[in-house]
C-alpha cells in the first residue's frame, strides 16, 4: 500500500501516543486507508489520517480518556487491568453467596445422584466420602458465581481472585453446614479440586 507515511499514524503509533485500542475505536472509529501491507496474505494495516488524529487529541474526550488510563501506552494498559482486578476483587469481597439449604438426607441424597453423574465411585469410598460428595455437590450448584471472575486473565490477578471466590464459597457452605466444615476448609487450602 502506498501512502505518505507523514500523513498517516498506524495503530501502532497511535498506541505510542498513548492512545488505547478502546480509545481508537470510540473516539477515531474506522481507519481511514485500510489493506495489506504486501501482496498476499499479510497484516492487515489500518492508518488513520494524522490530521484527524491530531484535532480528536485535542478534544476534552481524549483528555478524559487519557486520564482514565493513567498513562501513555502499555502503561495504560497495565494500570486498566490493576483497575480491572480491584473492581472485581471488590465485587468478590461484597457478593452475597447464597448457598442453598437443604434437609441433610436430601443434600444426601443430592450428592449421591451428582456422584453418579459426574463418574465418581471406586477409591472415593471412605468414611468421609459422603462429606466430600456433598460439598462436591454444593459447589457444583454454587458455580454461577465463577462469572465474578469474567475479564480477569492470569497477568491481572485471576490467581488472587479465583482463592477469594473459593474461600468466601467455601466459607458460606460451612457456616450453612457446619458438620462440612472440616471438609470445607481442607478444600479452600488445597484449591478446591474434590
Amino acid at each position: 500500500m502506498v501512502t505518505d507515511r507523514c500523513t498517516y499514524v498506524s495503530l501502532e503509533g497511535l498506541r505510542g501516543r498513548g492512545w488505547t485500542d478502546g480509545m481508537v475505536r470510540d473516539l477515531l472509529g474506522e481507519p481511514d486507508v485500510q489493506g495489506r501491507a504486501r501482496r498476499g496474505p499479510g497484516p492487515l494495516v489500518r492508518l488513520y489520517l494524522l490530521a484527524r488524529v491530531e484535532t480528536v487529541e485535542r478534544t476534552r474526550e481524549f483528555t478524559v480518556c487519557a486520564r482514565a488510563g493513567g498513562a501513555p501506552g502499555l502503561e495504560a494498559s497495565r494500570i486498566a487491568a490493576l483497575r480491572r482486578r480491584g473492581a472485581v476483587l471488590a465485587v468478590l469481597r461484597a457478593e452475597p453467596i447464597h448457598v442453598p439449604v437443604l434437609p441433610r438426607a436430601e443434600l444426601e441424597r443430592r450428592a449421591a445422584g451428582y456422584r453418579r453423574h459426574v463418574g465418581g465411585a471406586g477409591a472415593d469410598e471412605g468414611a468421609g466420602a459422603l462429606l466430600r460428595w456433598q460439598v462436591a455437590y454444593l459447589r457444583h450448584a454454587l458455580r454461577s458465581y465463577d462469572r465474578l471472575l469474567d475479564g480477569l486473565f492470569a497477568a491481572t490477578g485471576r490467581a488472587e481472585a479465583e482463592r477469594l471466590l473459593r474461600q468466601r464459597v467455601y466459607g458460606a457452605i460451612a457456616a450453612a453446614y457446619p458438620w462440612l466444615a472440616e471438609e470445607c476448609a481442607r478444600r479452600s487450602g488445597r484449591g478446591g479440586r474434590p
